[in-house]
């Protein structure tokens, strides 16, 4: 018996069936070893970067069934993704379960006959491939942890920076300054209802469109007393040419504008459709057909559609590290029109098939025609009519979705005679810059270089999941917390989050794949450098760091530059003189009125404030000063809005945390508190919660008894 190891499930059944009982076919689910979450075990930076790996949670099981079908084959052969990924993992399984003399085999659609032209070209693995993988994962961690890591001493805790989606984040909230600097414009569209000799409707645009009401008075005047009359009538016929197969970026681009999907959920259809044999990989930067497939896509065009529709054509390459040896995205076998268990995925195999098939034939001709009209003393601006229909449909008779819709006009001649039926103006403004879409951010990464073809769409997924944006209809939305974080690392980090930088380190993971570049002098020649880069940031004021407020806006309270900050309840401005001065207003401009105290406390004669916090709202007495760095603070309970916070109410909060008394064994005080998980007492760092117990109320003896009893912790979580 032979044993052949594949990632998926799905893709281990498809292949059982082309197989024999030589093979025995089994999944490794995906990745079977990573780096561990604590990043100081994970990578011996001294050691030439060299990673620690931990078997994946739920994977002992999985490889111990290898381990153990590995001993009885008399071969083991890894059949994981033909990617570097792939690679990577198919490394991971044969460390991981001790494989003596694995063979790799690689096949890049899953039928019979790909899967058994692979089984008779066995390799080593490429070594150069997986370390461009680890490479990457790598830089990834170290840049992810340094930079995060200072966001949550700077910023506010919880928040993460990323060696791609950063410079991502920092494309979108470029154009949002764009469109919040955009100053917009008032103009006119003024529109001629027209009627031929013939009665043929026909509407005219004017293609000025003026900024002045007073010229579009004249030219309502104007035109409403003269004759109209056709100006001039231009034919002119265009070829259009198909476009290549599809690659990830542009099957994401199309699924997008066309089907409305997000990247993430076209890539889960697409890996189901491969996973059943349906379609080649789908995780590719060429644009190259196999000489097998053109013949097949040959033979259909010309069965289908005729032989006046086939042009067999080759197209150039999207990346300059474009593997010709892969192929480009396409159905297994051409013939088939319609695949896929979901609609998701018919829809997605559809738009594959006709792309696929639509690049081997013919142009499409198209008839593109211009009627201009004016008075007969020409003494308006132009006005005109455009429209368009198909000649010859070529391409566009596999893919009809790319057509879109004939614009017949009337034949009219120059000079004809035309009857002003109605003139008409609507005021507009010009409109800013729109938002990226997914579609528009996909492709705006492909062509700085940002990324890669497989990383797209978890970019576009770690920005949502993180909350820097959010999507209004199909469009990316910077938010709050993604402005601040960007513009901190903008401010600060530019020379490692700027195109130019983050594509050549693209190209240079690429060239570790080619074995040009080494592995650890490539991370060591960045990484040195910007650990330096980092920890001289950690220097910096934090306030300063998040950007200055408009300039129109001035605290409230003592008339000083305002700062921007982030807070729980998202951005807002802070005074530049803070902690001296509390003044602050909400990212609208509103005065925050908590921010002043609501009456003094009756004991201490100091300002109590209620306050918003990163657990939430909170009672603080005093105000915070160089003198006061830590004023007494105490959380407001969820039953407790914290307008209605009283100064009975927050007095009774800030008696916390309250000794109750000392351990009669320890001699160690006992405390009452509440904590970001709720009440409770604590002795010597052994904190137990209080279920029933009232925090305000609850005296020595009890405290006694909740620590004589069995304590009992939360599953999985570390004890204090």
């Amino acid at each position: 018996m032979k044993l052949l190891i594949v990632e998926s499930p799905a893709k281990a059944k498809t292949i059982s069936k082309y197989l024999g009982g030589d093979y025995k076919v089994v999944a490794s689910i995906g990745h079977v070893r990573d780096l561990p979450k604590n990043n100081k075990k994970a990578i011996d930076i001294d050691k030439g970067f060299k990673p620690h790996y931990e078997v994946t949670k739920g994977k002992d099981v999985v490889l111990a069934e290898i381990k153990s079908l590995a001993k009885k084959a008399s071969e083991v052969l890894l059949a994981t993704d033909p990617d570097r990924e792939g690679e990577a993992i198919a490394w991971h399984i044969a460390e991981a379960v001790n494989l003596k003399s694995p063979q790799r085999v690689v096949f890049h659609e899953i039928t019979k006959e790909a899967v058994t032209e692979a089984l008779t070209h066995p390799r080593k693995i490429d070594q150069n491939l997986r370390r461009a993988q680890e490479a990457r994962r790598v830089l990834d961690r170290l840049v992810g942890y340094d930079l995060s890591g200072l966001i949550w001493k700077k910023v506010r805790y919880g928040l993460s920076a990323g060696r791609v989606q950063s410079p991502a984040l920092r494309i979108l909230m470029e154009r949002e300054r764009e469109i919040r600097a955009f100053i917009p414009e008032t103009f006119w569209v003024i529109t001629a209802d027209t009627e031929t000799p013939k009665k043929e409707k026909i509407l005219f645009t004017c293609e000025k469109e003026p900024r002045d009401k007073k010229e579009v008075d004249t030219i309502l005047e104007e035109g409403n007393k003269k004759a109209w009359i056709v100006a001039d009538v231009k034919e002119t016929e265009v070829a259009r040419a198909p476009r290549a197969p599809f690659i990830t970026s542009t099957l994401q681009q199309a699924a997008s504008s066309r089907l409305g999907f997000s990247p993430s959920r076209t890539m889960s259809a697409a890996q189901k459709l491969y996973e059943a044999g349906h379609i080649t990989y789908m995780r590719t930067d060429s644009t190259n057909l196999s000489q097998a497939a053109q013949a097949q896509i040959f033979k259909l065009i010309e069965s289908e559609y005729g032989k006046n529709y086939l042009s067999p054509r080759t197209y150039a390459k999207k990346s300059k590290n474009a593997q010709e040896a892969h192929e480009a995205i396409r159905p297994t076998h051409a013939v088939k029109m319609s695949a896929g268990l979901t609609p998701d995925q018919k829809e997605l195999y559809q738009l594959i098939w006709a792309r696929a098939i639509s690049s081997q034939m013919t142009d499409a001709k198209t008839l593109r025609t211009k009627i201009s009209a004016n008075t007969t003393d020409t003494s308006l601006p132009n006005f005109a009519a455009n429209g368009s229909r198909i000649l010859f449909d070529g391409w566009l008779k596999a893919d009809p979705g790319a057509r879109g819709e004939d614009v017949n006009l009337p034949a009219l001649t120059p000079g004809e005679s035309l009857k002003l039926l109605e003139l008409k103006t609507e005021e507009k403004q010009t409109e800013p810059p729109s938002r990226y879409s997914e579609a528009g951010l996909v492709k705006e990464l492909e062509k700085r270089g940002i990324g890669r073809p497989s990383t797209y769409a978890a970019i576009i997924r770690t920005l949502e999941d993180r909350g820097y944006t959010t999507k209004e209809g199909r469009s990316l939305k910077p938010t709050d917390t993604g402005d601040v974080v960007s513009t901190f690392l903008e401010h600060n980090f530019m020379e490692y989050i700027n195109d130019t930088f983050t594509a050549e380190m693209e190209d240079k993971l690429d060239d570790i794949a080619l074995g040009t570049r080494e592995y650890e002098e490539t991370l060591e020649k960045f990484y040195k450098p910007f650990l330096k880069d980092v920890k001289s940031k950690e220097k910096i004021d934090k306030l300063t760091t998040l950007g200055d407020a408009p300039a129109e806006f001035k605290c409230p309270l003592c008339g000083k530059d305002m700062i921007w900050k982030l807070g729980r309840g998202g951005k807002f401005m802070s005074c530049s003189n803070f902690p001296e001065c509390l003044g602050a207003r909400t990212a609208e401009g509103k005065v925050i009125e908590d921010a002043k105290p609501i009456g003094k406390h009756p004991v201490t004669g100091e300002d109590i404030f209620v306050l918003d916090g990163r657990f939430g709202p909170y009672v603080q007495l005093g105000e915070k000063t160089k003198e006061n760095k830590k004023p007494r603070k105490a959380s407001v309970p969820k039953d407790i809005k914290p307008e209605d916070v009283t100064i009975p109410i927050a007095e009774k909060l800030l008696s916390l945390p309250r000794v109750l008394g000392n351990h009669p064994t320890t001699n160690e005080p006992i405390t009452a508190n509440i904590g970001r998980f709720g009440p409770y007492v604590v002795h010597q760092k052994d904190f137990r919660s209080l279920k029933t117990d009232d925090v305000y109320a609850i005296e020595l003896p009890r405290a006694l008894e909740i620590f004589a009893e069995e304590k009992k912790t939360r599953r999985g979580r570390r004890k204090i």
